[in-house]
């Protein structure tokens, strides 16, 4: 009887990598949502990060699960926007009530939308370490110092690439916005 009283308790108690996903999931999500733009594709990412973790034995061989997890959200929401580039051309933006959109007339949300997609796309197309730190400067509004500590990076390389990154998707809209491809 004390046995199954024990391993009741025990049942209630969540396990390493349970808790870890209770501590995470909302930033995991924000984070995948923020760099696909859509819900679904957001627990998608979420789902993903968190089956690998678990595939490669929790999260105890962590030094950092925050910061891991973090950028595992970020890079598999753009491996996600990549992959979805590499199959069709189509759109990514999907009406589904997302809270990322202003309040205007409709060729106003219309055009908004467009960028954001194209925006979504061109990232999609950075290599992965500029689109990493594009994101999380940009998208997630870390500092340049924050995204060198998470990254094991110096802030010279963050800036560097930042600024490549941004000079790159300037020239791109720039082309885009003139007809071209």
């Amino acid at each position: 009887m004390q046995l199954a009283a024990v391993s009741e308790t025990a049942l209630r108690q969540p396990s390493g990598l349970e808790s870890v996903f209770l501590e995470h999931q909302r930033r995991v999500f924000r984070a995948a949502y923020r760099i696909t733009g859509n819900a679904q594709d957001a627990e998608d990412v979420l789902q993903t990060v968190f089956l690998r973790l678990a595939r490669q034995g929790g999260a105890a061989s962590l030094a950092n699960p925050s910061s891991y997890l973090y950028r595992a959200a970020i890079n598999a929401a753009l491996d996600l926007l990549r992959a979805r580039r590499e199959r069709s051309n189509v759109a990514l933006e999907e009406a589904h009530g997302a809270p990322d959109g202003p309040a205007g007339r409709p060729d106003q949300l219309h055009e908004a939308a467009e960028l954001r997609a194209w925006l979504r796309q061109a990232i999609a197309g950075l290599p992965a370490r500029a689109a990493e730190v594009f994101a999380l400067h940009h998208l997630e509004g870390l500092e340049n110092k924050e995204i060198a500590r998470a990254l094991g990076v110096s802030r010279v390389t963050v800036a560097v690439t930042l600024h490549r990154a941004r000079h790159r998707l300037q020239q791109e809209f720039r082309a885009m916005r003139k007809g071209k491809p």
